[in-house]
């Protein structure tokens, strides 16, 4: 059980300044930029960011949520959560990246926890 990386979201209703902004902060290039039309959003990871753009309705159901863990054991995870107090709000569920849940810790922090499928874990690798 490891959290591979920890990605800092940040909700924005334009994707292609913001992104532009973030490459040039960080020295990095996007390495993932992907639609996520069940949801209405399209999201975009530069560095430990993570860019969720959309428009207002459909931003707010993911606006509680303050991160999101990429871990390589989803079970795992919702396991030791649950054992700890956590409670799940959504998933575990498949999504376009692999499969995902969202978790209220006990203090309150709402947190998305992810384990890649291996085409876009390989994007993360790189």
């Amino acid at each position: 059980m490891k959290v591979l990386q920890t990605l800092v979201r940040i909700y924005v209703s334009e994707l292609d300044s913001a992104l532009a902004f973030y490459e040039k902060l960080l020295g990095v290039k996007c390495n993932l930029r992907m639609q996520y039309s069940e949801v209405n959003l399209e999201l975009a990871s530069v560095g430990n960011f993570l860019l969720l753009c959309g428009s207002e309705s459909a931003l707010k159901p993911f606006r509680d949520t303050k991160a999101t863990l990429l871990v390589d054991s989803l079970d795992e995870f919702k396991t030791f959560l649950e054992l700890n107090g956590a409670i799940t709000i959504r998933g575990p569920k498949k999504v376009p990246t692999g499969q995902n849940m969202t978790v209220k810790h006990l203090d309150g922090t709402v947190i998305e926890y992810v384990q890649h499928s291996q085409i876009y874990a390989d994007k993360f690798k790189e």
